[in-house]
């Protein structure tokens, strides 16, 4: 019999909150919903035999932040799912566990869309490309490494322990760094967050409040030089010694992320389809599917697994979106489980409307420049064209480099769907190990709740997630100097490894969120529709303008939220917001400039599904519920004359317009955009 030990899940998510006392367990299945916790002992709150979800995300106008929860677990005979151990365990005598995040954005390099990434060839460096630093004007070695946010590692042993990242609590001889805790815009960066552990030995690891501060006004979806925030990711460690006095260390990793507003929905191709499509083409991981990178036209795929999440994905877009066509998808007007020959014209038809990535990984480009089913203008033009599903922006829709227009499935994902549409498939239960291709189940549920698609830059991470030198094996991420403990101690953290190349050491601290906007409001804001030419594929841009024609399309809906269904239905909470419940209105109203969002980020509503029941997956209702209408004013403003067909010019029409109080501003200063004008036709990336 073998026996093995591993952590899981292998990558968990943390998110953001501004609330100092309450928190969550993270999902332990995509779109499920978070798990309540006793703040007392840390421990999950059962209700009957499962976890009880949570249905509130705030406490007193604040949002919870989400906690990544790591268990230990005892795998034999290669069983994916595996058996928890604890302390209370008896061949478990002692667990310690080692936690090092950091915020490399401002030491890393400009973002700049897919500039960069080495999977586009080995002409597509940052030095070729010519992009520069960020706060390029502190050079050295020594001036860039302050840049970095590096609290040190935190070790806690045994049950009912905490730790914190915070400014002055690096462990002894440890070379820590934080920015100047004087800043001149927003907050400044005190803390990255803390660890803690339950009475059994499980780990939280809790990430930051949201803050972030800078010297300068942002002007850009990218951000600006002197800022940071509290975004972070890292190396997770736990050394287990066993009851025989043995000793055996095991890796893990987290990332800190910011909140999901739409905690149940899910994007079409999430960060576990990308880390899937990986592990299947990159390593073996099913040689019955790929092997060695070519894909096995015999495998039949199970319609449960492999096909259900793409035909349900665009359903969810509905409740954050205004994406009417999508629903021509979600569910199809025919029974997509029918795999009999009768059937194959509609599945043929459906997967036709899918673009196709291309054969070469998911940069071989495929589709990604084409809008429209049908090819040629004209049939755009007389209104006949069918605009091609995934409709979202593609990983470069923004400037005339490197364009890839509008987004595709991963290859994976569209060779399932091609086995689909050509009958090869089955619709019987798999077991728990096939339901998650071998792996652990709590691995694939983890980051199968952050954006995988598109990734411009992304929300939790970027594209360095496509790149195999990252990784140890499937949904793996190999630590750099991983044995060597006393590294960072002596050296820091690296100011220029690159963990996407090959021949690299693998992820230092900080290294997958590194290219991530800074702060993450600024994306967050400005990053939630895209304008994008569908009839040029050399531009995307003229003079900073999307070049028309352009289409009206999404980036990440489930995760930033465009168009929300109220939900508020006490009468003084719809006094407040000055919206019936049941009306479509714009997620962000009120929020017209970076600066607002970086102070009122936390204002924002959650989209929840308010069915109860039986019923609730069957029938969902997704609404907004607790945004703090109490920061916003709501007027009517006049739109101009209205004009009667039959007696002339009438009374001027009114709409509600939705400003930010003053004094809801906080200690934050106006940075970026001025203007305080309503949000309504979107931003212009």
């Amino acid at each position: 019999m073998t026996v093995e030990y591993k952590i899981h899940p292998a990558i968990g998510v943390a998110r953001l909150g501004n609330s100092r006392t309450a928190f969550y367990l993270e999902p332990d299945g995509i779109g499920k919903r978070p798990i309540e916790v006793n703040p007392a002992d840390n421990t999950p709150v059962m209700e009957g035999q499962d976890f009880k979800r949570v249905n509130v995300f705030k406490e007193d106008g604040e949002i919870k932040r989400q906690a990544a929860w790591f268990r230990l677990f005892k795998h034999e005979n290669g069983d994916p799912t595996g058996e928890e151990v604890t302390l209370d365990s008896a061949d478990i005598s002692s667990m310690a566990w080692t936690v090092h995040i950091a915020n490399k954005k401002a030491v890393w390099y400009n973002f700049s869309e897919l500039e960069g990434n080495p999977l586009l060839g080995p002409d597509n460096t940052y030095e070729a490309r010519g992009v520069g630093l960020r706060n390029s004007d502190k050079t050295g070695e020594a001036e860039r490494k302050k840049l970095i946010i590096d609290p040190g590692p935190r070790t806690v042993v045994g049950g009912n322990q905490k730790a914190e990242f915070s400014r002055g609590t690096a462990p002894p001889g440890y070379p820590a760094h934080f920015p100047d805790p004087h800043v001149k815009y927003g907050d400044a960066i005190n803390s990255l967050g803390e660890i803690r552990t339950d009475p059994h030995g499980r780990l939280l690891v809790l990430g930051g409040y949201g803050h972030s501060g800078g010297e300068v006004d942002i002007s850009s979806f990218a951000g600006a030089n002197t800022w940071h925030d509290d975004i972070a990711d890292g190396l997770v460690k736990c050394s287990i010694v066993f009851s025989d006095g043995t000793r055996q260390d095991l890796t893990a990793w987290v990332i800190v992320g910011s909140p999901k507003y739409a905690p149940e929905l899910v994007n079409t191709s999430t960060l576990a389809d990308v880390m899937l499509d990986v592990a299947i083409r990159e390593f073996n991981l099913k040689p019955e599917i790929c092997e060695n990178g070519v894909f096995n036209d015999n495998y039949r795929v199970n319609y449960d697994r492999d096909i259900a999440p793409i035909i349900n994905a665009p359903a969810h877009y509905r409740w954050v979106a205004n994406v009417p066509s999508m629903m021509s998808f979600s569910p199809p007007n025919f029974n997509p489980r029918d795999n009999s020959e009768e059937n194959r014209d509609k599945r043929q038809a459906y997967y036709s409307l899918f673009r196709n990535p291309g054969n070469d990984g998911y940069y071989g480009n495929g589709d990604t420049l084409k809008l429209f089913a049908e090819n040629g203008i004209a049939n755009v033009v007389n209104g006949t064209g069918l605009p091609l599903m995934p409709l979202n922006s593609g990983n470069n829709s923004v400037t005339n480099e490197i364009l890839q227009k509008f987004l595709t499935l991963t290859e994976t994902q569209f060779f399932f769907l091609k086995q689909w549409a050509d009958g090869k498939f089955d619709t019987i239960p798999l077991g728990d190990g096939e339901a998650t291709y071998g792996l652990n189940p709590l691995d694939m549920g983890s980051v199968g709740n952050c954006v995988g698609l598109p990734n411009c830059p992304g929300i939790e991470v970027t594209w360095n997630c496509w790149n195999k030198p990252i990784y140890r094996g499937p949904f793996e991420i190999r630590p750099a100097h991983d044995g060597d403990e006393n590294y960072y101690y002596v050296n820091g953290l690296s100011t220029t490894a690159d963990e996407c190349l090959q021949g690299s050491d693998g992820c230092e601290p900080g290294d997958l969120t590194k290219r991530m906007a800074i702060p993450w409001q600024a994306d967050f804001f400005q990053c939630s529709i895209q304008y994008i030419n569908f009839t040029d594929p050399t531009v995307n841009k003229e003079d900073g303008i999307p070049k028309p024609p352009t289409y009206y399309a999404y980036w990440w809906p489930p995760q930033s939220p465009w168009n929300v269904i109220t939900g508020d239905v006490d009468p003084d909470l719809q006094a407040l917001s000055g919206l019936p419940a049941g009306q479509q209105a714009l997620y962000s109203r009120g929020i017209n400039t970076f600066a607002q969002m970086i102070a009122a980020w936390s204002y924002l509503g959650f989209i929840v599904n308010v069915v109860d029941g039986d019923t609730r997956d069957l029938f969902p209702y997704f609404v907004e519920l607790e945004r703090n209408h109490n920061q916003f004013e709501m007027v009517s403003v006049a739109v101009g004359p209205g004009t009667n067909v039959v007696s002339g010019p009438s009374s001027p029409t009114y709409q509600p317009v939705w400003f930010l109080k003053p004094e809801s501003m906080g200690s934050h200063r106006k940075t970026g955009v001025s203007a305080m004008l309503p949000r309504a036709g979107g931003p212009r990336i």
